[in-house]
């Protein structure tokens, strides 16, 4: 059985250095541009060089993330960026956009490609139509059950990546137009405004507040410490690691908890987690910890309505205060430079310690039970409770680490010195082997070299990744070789390694080719309703009228989430992009989230008979899609845009309904602006506050053959 990947986030180059520290499999990573976190540092181009550089020299993968969906415009600048990529061989690339998917897949055919979470599939049919088309990996939506990863496992033979730990959205990835909407920052560009982090009141029909958190929304960390044996043995190919905006210190400890489970479950066949480390990791970062939906989380344990940020631990309480003077009750260690927050009645103040007193003494460092006294600013009260945020003492230690290079690929070598012959060195890494040979060998006059002293030159491999396992010596008893002769020879050795470590992707680029059908131009209106009364009692003829439920005037909309489709020669609308491995009569809803016309292309050669437009788009965004269209294609798309409706904003697995027991309640944000929350089929969906009403016969003109109003609440 193949060992399970690590793969850990970087965002940054001292990040990347502490994943590899840790003891990763790879390492996934973004640029400048085109990427899913585009508030993250990131790597500049030259960066990424040396990023890639780096860990192949460790053994270790370098994905690169362009999991935004790209504009027409952007299209040239894309392509110029991964092929940037792939001839500075990266391992693969992870991508959202279906469009950009089918163009660098017939472009760039030798270079590996995984589809981001982003993409939503989420069950076994999206798999096998990924697997179809020459995906490599596919990272499966976080709501995922461990039952639906072991079917999809069991039945494609495409590789399985998985997030084992980190943030959450509380809304299926891809899925979420909250941001974008409302606040103008995309998450499907890179820059979520983290709607779902934000203080909300759930209120009923009438008004009554319902929450007592203030963040009903924003869910706990996954992790999956305890379950690291379960999911190996469901096959999974991947454990992802979520952090590509956090520190180095967290994805040093985050990344070394699962190398140490991972390793103690292959090893032992129990994964044996130590309390202090985690008290450590919890320390670092965290919002309180969750299963997720891997393993069938309940409403209730996934969601931490009291902070959408660092919960912090408890390390004392306040036992008096007076004249910004605090003396706190310790019930761990702290030390000189961590940082602390005092939790109030009314609001909490944040410490930066930088004297600590211990019975009127100035110390560095404070321990469990002592009586501290610390500055504070702002008043606090006996009782409250002190949690530190960050620790300066683990901080420093995996600093310590993470600087010391201490990680190195074992290798083998064999020297041979005999008089009269070349002296010759070979290395050996398990995988590649390299052979050098140096000088005539001379016999001793005076001072012969013996085995020692060339053991301990060769063995000087300084700031290398390598380090020798086993180095055998044979060598004649008279020898001299001058000293520098014996360090070049290691220096040639480890050049030519590096090398064959250094491995070039097999580049190659072909010319794009599509076939799509083509359309007549129409000037339709089309309509989506949910229930029948809504149908019965519509007070206009529709051209198509879409529907929630089956009726044979109809087209019956499938959900964007479901398990599986029956197969049907019947006109449908779908979701998300599973449905054409079953279906290939089928038109296309705004989740598909289509922005450029190569999407469009793609989607009508699956089979795609309409194609519903973004709602990100702007007027200028779409005629560019559509003469765009014309130019490459010579032919006429199919395209609708949704031109009335409450858009919804998200789509989650988690219910507020279920939560608070009440099928009809809204979410008010800080403005006094009421959304509406609905659950169907399970699943639980936000629908904007305010509706889009852009209804304009100008869209005809520019080549799009139907409007449609959604009647659905």
């Amino acid at each position: 059985m193949k060992k399970v990947e690590l793969l850990a986030p970087a965002g940054n180059m001292k990040a990347l250095k502490a994943a590899i520290m840790a003891g990763c499999d790879a390492v996934y990573l973004g640029g400048i541009n085109f990427g899913a976190r585009a508030f993250s540092k990131n790597f500049d181009n030259d960066e990424i060089v040396e990023a890639i550089n780096y860990c192949h020299l460790y053994g270790v993968k370098v994905y690169v993330t362009v999991n935004t969906l790209i504009y027409e415009n952007e299209v040239n600048s894309f392509m110029e960026y991964i092929e940037f990529l792939h001839k500075n061989n990266v391992d693969a690339v992870i991508m959202q956009d279906f469009g950009m998917f089918d163009l660098v897949r017939k472009t760039f055919p030798n270079l590996e490609i995984h589809a981001s979470t982003q993409m939503h599939i989420h069950n076994l049919d999206g798999t096998l139509l990924m697997e179809k088309l020459g995906m490599k990996r596919v990272v499966l939506a976080r709501e995922t059950s461990i039952d639906t990863i072991r079917e999809i496992e069991n039945n494609s033979n495409v590789e399985l990546e998985v997030f084992v730990h980190g943030a959450l959205c509380i809304s299926y990835s891809g899925q979420c137009l909250m941001s974008s909407l409302i606040g103008g920052r995309s998450g499907n560009r890179g820059a979520c405004a983290g709607s779902c982090r934000l203080k909300y009141d759930i209120i009923d029909e009438n008004g009554k507040k319902l929450n007592t958190g203030e963040y009903p929304l924003s869910t706990k960390d996954l992790n999956s410490l305890e379950h690291v044996g379960e999911l190996i043995d469901a096959g999974i190919a991947s454990f992802k690691i979520e952090g590509r905006m956090k520190s180095p210190e967290y994805v040093y400890m985050v990344v070394s908890l699962y190398r140490r489970a991972i390793d103690s479950y292959y090893k032992y066949g129990y994964v044996k987690l130590d309390d202090e480390e985690i008290l450590k990791l919890k320390k670092i970062f965290n919002r309180n910890f969750t299963r997720g939906f891997l393993f069938n989380t309940s409403n209730n344990d996934l969601i931490n309505g009291y902070r959408p940020n660092h919960m912090g631990v408890p390390v004392g309480k306040v036992i008096e205060y007076k004249k910004g003077i605090a003396r706190i009750k310790l019930n761990d260690n702290i030390s000189i430079g961590s940082g602390l927050r005092v939790i109030g009645k009314k609001n909490d103040v944040g410490i930066s310690v930088n004297e600590i007193y211990v019975g009127g003494n100035l110390v560095k460092k404070a321990s469990k039970g002592d009586i501290i006294s610390i500055k504070v600013n702002s008043d606090v009260f006996v009782d409250d409770i002190v949690v530190i945020t960050m620790d300066k003492e683990i901080s420093d230690n995996i600093e310590d680490i993470i600087s010391s290079n201490l990680r190195k690929v074992n290798i083998s070598g064999k020297f041979s010195g005999h008089v009269g012959m070349e002296m010759s060195l070979t290395l050996n890494d398990g995988a590649n082997e390299v052979s050098v040979s140096g000088s005539i060998v001379n016999e001793s006059v005076n001072r012969p070299v013996d085995r020692d002293m060339i053991c301990e030159k060769l063995s000087k491999l300084g700031d290398t990744v390598y380090s020798f396992s086993q180095l055998d010596i044979d060598i004649d008893n008279n020898i001299f070789i001058p000293i520098k002769e014996i360090n070049e020879l290691r220096r040639k050795a480890i050049d030519k390694l590096n090398e064959l470590r250094l491995y070039k992707s097999d580049f190659k680029k072909c010319e794009y080719y599509i076939d799509v059908p083509d359309f007549k131009k129409e000037r339709l209106v089309t309509c989506l309703v949910n229930d029948m009364d809504k149908y019965n009692n519509l007070d206009r003829k529709y051209d198509i009228v879409y529907s929630e439920f089956i009726n044979d005037k109809t087209i019956y909309k499938l959900p964007r989430v479901i398990e599986g489709y029956v197969n049907s020669d019947k006109v449908v609308m779908i979701g998300e992009i599973g449905a054409f491995n079953k279906l290939k009569n089928a038109h296309t809803d705004f989740s598909l989230n289509v922005v450029n016309s190569y999407t469009v292309a793609f989607l009508h050669s699956l089979g795609a008979r309409k194609i519903t437009l973004s709602y990100e788009l702007n007027d200028s965004q779409i005629k560019d899609i559509i003469d765009n269209y014309h130019q490459r294609y010579g032919k006429h798309p199919n395209v609708e845009l949704i031109v009335n409706a409450y858009e919804e904003v998200m789509i989650s697995k988690f219910s507020l309904n279920k939560y608070f027991g009440n099928d009809k309640i809204y979410l008010r944000d800080m403005f006094k602006n009421n959304y509406r929350v609905i659950t169907k089929n399970n699943l639980m969906y936000i629908y904007n506050y305010k509706k889009r009403d852009n209804y304009n016969t100008k869209y005809y003109d520019m080549g799009v053959n139907s409007l449609r109003i959604n009647l659905d609440i």
